[in-house]
């Protein structure tokens, strides 16, 4: 477990943004082409916006996806495309068709069915997304993995639709499968309530969160002081 500790939420906003910059220029200068992940949730926010001001990242030359989606309306409050669109996508020249939005709307496996299919499409049978943005929930879920969910022990499928006991209960998320494929995944973990998980995923605890091992890849966690306030 990679661990990285900041004194603010806003000093963690720094690094990443400067560890996004880095990889998707070298992903670019290597393949032409960068593949990156959004997460959803308020985590996020301050870093959409160090981003939407970035001279140094190539939008043009970015895929942007998302881990998961509510299934919701792209227009509602609660969708994590409407939070990445209202303060990162509609500042950046990231061309239209390079948006790969999770259409919450549909019915939950047929969205999941589409974006399945999507990616293939585009990231070929190895699914290898250069960077993959993600959270850690307080009982330890990331994207819409939960603890005890059958969803952990997909195999095969990259999209699951799933049903949890959140609101809203509908949710389509990666698995497993591509999360684990990834070139490299970035938690982004801020927040006293996230305490008690950061300690037991350092504890070892099979939490969702602590399955994110990327086979060919690097898991690093950015942490601020309150998330960290357990961990030795």
């Amino acid at each position: 477990m990679k661990t990285f500790r900041f004194d603010t939420a806003d000093d963690l906003c720094d690094r990443a943004t400067t560890t996004i910059e880095r990889i998707a220029a070298e992903a670019i200068a290597e393949r032409g082409v960068a593949y990156i992940a959004l997460s959803g949730g308020r985590t996020p926010r301050p870093l959409f916006r160090l981003l939407a001001r970035s001279e140094t990242i190539d939008w043009q030359h970015i895929h942007i996806y998302w881990s998961d989606e509510r299934c919701v309306a792209p227009t509602s409050a609660a969708s994590n495309y409407h939070e990445a669109e209202a303060f990162l996508l509609r500042d950046i020249p990231v061309p239209e068709d390079r948006v790969h939005r999770i259409e919450g709307e549909r019915l939950p496996l047929d969205a999941a069915d589409a974006y399945e299919v999507m990616l293939r499409e585009t990231l070929g049978p190895e699914g290898r997304l250069d960077l993959i943005l993600l959270g850690v929930g307080a009982d330890g879920h990331t994207a819409s993995l939960f603890p005890r969910h059958q969803a952990l022990s997909e195999s095969q499928r990259w999209i699951l639709p799933v049903h949890v006991s959140a609101e809203p209960p509908w949710r389509i998320t990666m698995t497993f499968p591509l999360l684990n494929a990834a070139r490299h995944v970035l938690f982004l973990v801020t927040g006293a309530e996230k305490a008690n998980a950061m300690r037991a995923i350092a504890d070892g605890e099979p939490f969702p969160a602590a399955l994110v091992q990327p086979t060919d890849g690097t898991a690093v966690f950015l942490v601020d002081r309150e998330a960290a306030s357990l961990l030795p």
